[in-house]
């Protein structure tokens, strides 16, 4: 077996077509966008490279075929957050084999030594964590979109190395045809009630102001979490702009007070559904039409909810409550107008009990399970379990 770096054009095909073979007999594989992978990777595209880099490699037999790749990264601001400058290692791909598997992950740790870094998490993106973040674990069902779906025996892989769980990350699945229970209904009358609160979901026409509501919640709600910065004018437009054609403004909800956002819950229709499980990786004309006619005839089942945040100064008085019962009574209430089935709630960590809560208050269960691993390099040292939040 030897390692090659991917550098070529033809390295890069080989890169994103490798897990074809995988799961070739897996019936709930979804083969990804290309463009959505090599975004990660675009120098010109992906803003994290002002802070780190990257690099990929492929795994080949004594034959010349390839069965492993995997890539590293780094980030400067959120390697040194930690007790130990950590990179992170992602798109790990890998035949049941352990020499080959420890092989791949031998390679990205040595890339990120030689970066400075002490440890490695993985799976992991580099970039956002909506995307690509986590080892499923449970829950082998179709994935939604930009979501890791894994084979099983990659956990013994990990584990196996001497990878140890840092955190889990739960994806939350309703039913939207389950009533909603009286006693959060009531709760959430109370706080819908008082006196300055308001919510509602952004019409199409407004698209343009509900990305800069989310950006005014945004930095307020998350920029205290590690690993997250200040979110600025152009992102948040450029975020709206690329969610524009999959868009479901239903999907869309803020809370306000006295006129002012003060939180959000942003869902969209499983892109998966709507077009990529049927194009190979590749959008054109197909995957347009796809689109088009999956929203017309409303075939896509699933919202996916992306993110939540309320202000600090709201917290803890019920909003979340009350915004995300709202939106479920809509969504129940229109669910036979808009096709929707179940609503999946991602990504939860473990470390963020007030958000689990909330979720199996609304009537939601685990649907999903990923891990996200931490390796030290220094094998003598060890390394405290994510905090709570």
């Amino acid at each position: 077996m030897n390692i090659k770096k991917v550098d070529t054009p033809a390295s890069v095909k080989i890169f994103l077509e490798m897990p074809l073979s995988l799961y070739a007999g897996d019936k709930n594989y979804i083969r990804p966008l290309d463009s959505d992978v090599q975004y990660v990777f675009d120098r010109e595209k992906n803003n994290m490279f002002a802070y780190g880099d990257c690099c990929r490699w492929l795994l080949l037999d004594d034959h010349n075929r390839c069965i492993g790749r995997i890539a590293a990264f780094y980030d400067n601001i959120t390697a040194k957050s930690y007790d130990q400058p950590t990179g992170g290692c992602g798109f790990f791909e890998c035949i049941n084999n352990r020499k080959a598997a420890f092989l791949l992950f031998d390679t990205a740790k040595e890339w990120l030594m030689k970066h400075g870094m002490e440890a490695m998490d993985g799976p992991v993106n580099f970039g956002s964590r909506e995307r690509w973040w986590g080892l499923l674990v449970d829950g082998f069902v179709e994935p939604c979109y930009c979501s890791n779906y894994h084979l099983p025996y990659y956990r013994d892989l990990f584990e196996g190395y001497g990878f140890q769980l840092y955190f889990k990350q739960y994806t939350y699945r309703r039913n939207l045809d389950k009533e909603i229970s009286e006693r959060y209904a009531a709760k959430a009358k109370r706080i819908l009630g008082m006196k300055g609160y308001r919510f509602d979901y952004i019409k199409r026409n407004n698209l343009t102001q509900a990305a800069q509501q989310f950006r005014e919640v945004y930095n307020k709600a998350w920029v205290k979490h590690d690993g997250v910065g200040q979110m600025t004018t152009e992102q948040a437009s450029k975020l709206m702009k690329n969610l524009k054609p999959i868009v479901d403004p239903i999907g869309l909800w803020f809370a306000y007070y006295e006129g002012k956002p003060i939180g959000f819950f942003i869902s969209i229709p499983d892109v998966n559904q709507l077009f990529v499980k049927y194009v190979k990786g590749k959008v054109g004309i197909k995957g347009f039409f796809m689109l088009l006619w999956n929203k017309w005839f409303k075939r896509c089942k699933t919202l996916f909810g992306m993110v939540f945040g309320v202000v600090p100064e709201h917290q803890r008085k019920g909003v979340e409550v009350a915004l995300i019962m709202e939106l479920a009574t809509v969504f129940v209430n229109q669910r036979h107008k808009t096709g929707y089935e179940e609503l999946q709630m991602n990504w939860i960590g473990d470390f963020n009990p007030k958000m689990m809560n909330l979720a199996q208050q609304i009537g939601a269960d685990i649907y999903k399970t990923h891990h996200t691993y931490r390796y030290l390099f220094d094998r003598e040292k060890v390394f405290e379990r994510h905090p709570i939040l």
